[in-house]
């Protein structure tokens, strides 16, 4: 019985080898791996790596979209190299659209700062569209690797910012997937149910071949 009471004390007092770090600012002239990039030597680490000013004003807009992102994920913010987090500025001008898109990596959660944004997404189950008109200081989460989208409701620039848990969350944009590449039209075709006219037309807009 007395072995058993005394193991949680000698446990307690036995050393344990553990390496804590407080930070892994990233090496950006390494390259990225399934774990993040390799840390930094702490000697070349400076305030400077844990604070992005960029999302002051809005990135450049995307004619096509009418949409700008604003990103400070690790390549531009190397200070959430393992932190499990990241941030962008979302500027859409009116008419603009985010079009549908996944972030294979990370749950998205979106902060209305100015004007109304309609924003939703497309459950894997069942195909369900979630959607709301989001005014300022509104919320909507987008789970992990679904399809979304996020329109300009009103007639001003409407603007948020949305995190991740992730340092690198990937982007993949459904149409620029399809339409933006080399993708044979005759297996486009058969694998959307759209015909030739259809296809060529939006490989006309996107700059696709094929």
């Amino acid at each position: 019985m007395y072995p058993l009471l005394l193991l949680p004390l000698l446990l307690l007092s036995s050393p344990i080898e553990a390496s804590v770090n407080d930070f892994c600012v990233a090496d950006l002239s390494s390259s990225d791996t399934p774990s993040g990039y390799p840390c930094l030597n702490p000697s070349n680490v400076t305030a400077s790596d844990f604070v992005f000013t960029g999302l002051a004003k809005p990135g450049t807009i995307n004619p096509l979209i009418k949409a700008a992102v604003n990103p400070a994920f690790v390549t531009q913010f190397p200070g959430v190299n393992g932190q499990g987090i990241s941030v962008i500025r979302l500027d859409i001008l009116a008419g603009g659209v985010v079009p549908l898109h996944t972030h294979p990596g990370a749950t998205e959660l979106l902060v209305v700062t100015q004007g109304c944004i309609t924003a939703g997404f497309i459950s894997s189950s069942a195909n369900t569209v979630y959607y709301e008109t989001l005014g300022k200081g509104d919320v909507m989460v987008f789970p992990q690797g679904l399809l979304h989208f996020q329109i300009n409701a009103g007639g001003v620039t409407a603007v948020g910012f949305a995190t991740f848990n992730s340092p690198n969350p990937g982007l993949q944009l459904t149409a620029f997937a399809l339409f933006a590449n080399s993708f044979p039209s005759a297996l486009l075709e058969k694998t959307t149910f759209l015909d030739d006219a259809q296809v060529q037309k939006l490989k006309g807009v996107l700059g696709g071949t094929g």
